[in-house]
């Protein structure tokens, strides 16, 4: 589940650049599965952003971008720090973005803090071969 922060008025165009590229990123990187895609666009006038534009990464602009990810199970920091870079190379190449405007925050859960539908606790079970136990994204 992902949260994406900037500023209204960027087109459809742009933030479907910008949902592929997280996307893309997180499949790459995190070993999300490739169709755990679950992205909320959250569009802001520029009072409604508090950002300081120096702290620590350098000048943002008004093309910042906050993303908030919430995984449901830890990865190593390493995982996290080739996410980063994936990502903003990614965001770099389409739709554009400079990687001093992108803030990404990544938090953990259990499986039972998720329902993903009708009311069911936790992640669906495998279907595939490989095993029948939980997974989590």
């Amino acid at each position: 589940m992902s949260r994406i922060s900037l500023q209204r008025g960027k087109s459809s165009e742009y933030l479907r650049a910008v949902s592929d590229s997280l996307h893309r990123a997180l499949v790459e990187a995190l070993d999300v599965p490739p169709t755990d895609r679950f992205q909320l666009f959250d569009q802001h006038e520029p009072h409604e952003m508090s950002i300081d534009p120096h702290y620590p990464a350098g000048t943002r602009s008004a093309d910042y971008v906050f993303i908030n990810v919430i995984v449901g199970r830890p990865r190593s920091a390493a995982m996290k720090a080739a996410f980063y870079q994936r990502l903003v190379a990614l965001l770099a190449q389409s739709p554009g973005v400079r990687p001093e405007d992108v803030m990404v925050v990544i938090a953990s859960s259990q499986s039972e803090d998720w329902s993903f539908g009708s009311g069911v606790q936790g992640l669906p079970l495998r279907t595939d071969s490989a095993t029948a136990a939980e997974v989590s994204a």
